[in-house]
């Protein structure tokens, strides 16, 4: 996809979020800078700090805790995920595992974002208990848009949540109906915008992470 073409989709989307009223979420922060030297130099980093989705556990304070794994669903050290890449999202306070994996990455001079969605955990890390059941609270319909962009002296960082319904029917909740149910209409909902707001500063470089 061309710079022009990703840029014209996300100033389209832009527009249409500010006017929804849906299950969609959307999250933001934005951080501008004296010339566009430094705004161009301070994205650099940005995009470092959307992809290192590791480097997300360090930020202080109330926060989850996030670990990739590869395709083949091994840990990984990578500061870049790529697609089919998995994440494992634990909440504060929880040992509940949630695994998303990656299926859009895309990066250009002044834009990229990456796009999970609901998924099974990965076959090598199963129990024998286990099936395909989807490991999270919202289905695998829902997907979320990490994403970051600067345009001229400001850098914007966002989270984009769509089609976010709780996984509570059928084979796919694995047992976890009403668990799912109580955190994503309980828990998460509280947490929701602290957590993706965190992540937002962090891209944008109002917050940090520990060294």
């Amino acid at each position: 996809m061309a710079i022009t073409d990703f840029l014209d989709k996300i100033k389209k989307e832009w527009e249409v979020l500010k006017g929804e009223d849906t299950k969609d979420k959307f999250f933001y922060n934005e951080n501008t800078y004296p010339d566009e030297t430094t705004a161009r130099m301070e994205f650099t980093r940005t995009k470092q700090k959307l992809f290192d989705v590791n480097s997300w556990s360090l930020l202080t304070g109330i926060n989850s805790t996030f670990h990739l794994y590869d395709a083949q669903g091994n840990p990984s050290d990578a500061h870049k995920l790529q697609v089919g890449d998995y994440l494992q999202i634990i909440l504060p306070a929880t040992t509940i595992e949630n695994w998303v994996t990656v299926i859009e990455v895309v990066e250009e001079e002044d834009a990229a974002q990456f796009v999970v969605r609901p998924c099974p955990k990965p076959e090598p890390l199963k129990d024998e208990t286990e099936g395909d059941e989807v490991k999270h609270f919202f289905t695998d319909d829902a997907t979320s848009t990490f994403r970051v962009v600067r345009e001229g002296t400001k850098i914007m960082g966002m989270e984009i949540g769509r089609d976010e319904k709780p996984n509570n029917q059928g084979d796919k909740s694995g047992g976890r109906g009403l668990l799912n149910t109580l955190i994503s209409e309980g828990g998460w909902a509280g947490f929701q915008a602290l957590q993706w707001d965190k992540i937002t500063r962090y891209y944008v470089h109002l917050e940090e992470a520990k060294a």
